[in-house]
Parts: structure tokens; C-alpha cells; sequence
């Protein structure tokens, strides 16, 4: 990308750390964007762990069935990103503890 499409790129940076809720992405498995509604999820079904599960965007969340799990590393693209304040900051920190604890 040269000099003026990156100045001029509507893309946010994927950044390595969790994202917050509202955030919109794209995954490369599903055709349209997804907001991201919650964080350390659990698929019960599957017995599964996922970083996030999404629901459509702009539909929102229409049911169970349309609900999408992925991980971090699935994300290709940031559009939106959510709402972040102090209460959030403190509440990553704590989910990415739990997930990586330093002993």
C-alpha cells in the first residue's frame, strides 16, 4: 500500500490485544461483517473456546443459530471498534489473565 492509500485507508489496526464488545469485523469465513457481543465464550455443544462470539451486522443477534464464534487470529479486518473505557481496559486485563496467568 503506498503512502496516500494508507492516509486515506478506512481500516483500523488489528492490534494483538482482545477487542471490546461492539466492535464490527470481518472473518473470512462469513460474507458479511459480524459485532463482536461477547468475550471468552464457550460453545457448550462443541465443548469449543473461542475469544469471541458475534452476531450479524446491522441484524444483531436474531437467534442462537446465527451466532458466530471465532478466535482472534480469524479476524481480517477491524471496521468499527467499540466503546473502550477504564471499566473495559480492567475487565480485558482480567479475561486475558485468566486465560494467561503469569505464575
Amino acid at each position: 500500500m503506498n503512502q496516500e492509500d494508507h492516509i486515506n485507508s478506512l481500516q483500523l489496526p488489528k492490534s494483538k490485544t482482545l477487542l471490546p464488545i461492539g466492535t464490527v469485523v470481518e472473518v473470512n469465513f462469513v460474507k458479511q461483517a459480524i459485532m463482536i457481543y461477547g468475550r471468552k465464550q464457550r460453545n457448550i455443544d462443541q465443548d469449543n473456546k473461542w475469544d469471541y462470539v458475534a452476531c450479524p451486522y446491522p441484524q444483531g443477534h436474531i437467534s442462537n443459530d446465527t451466532n458466530v464464534f471465532f478466535n482472534h487470529d480469524q479476524i481480517t479486518r477491524v471496521i468499527f471498534k467499540g466503546l473502550e473505557t477504564e471499566g473495559e481496559l480492567e475487565l480485558r486485563n482480567i479475561l486475558t489473565e485468566e486465560e494467561d496467568p503469569k505464575t
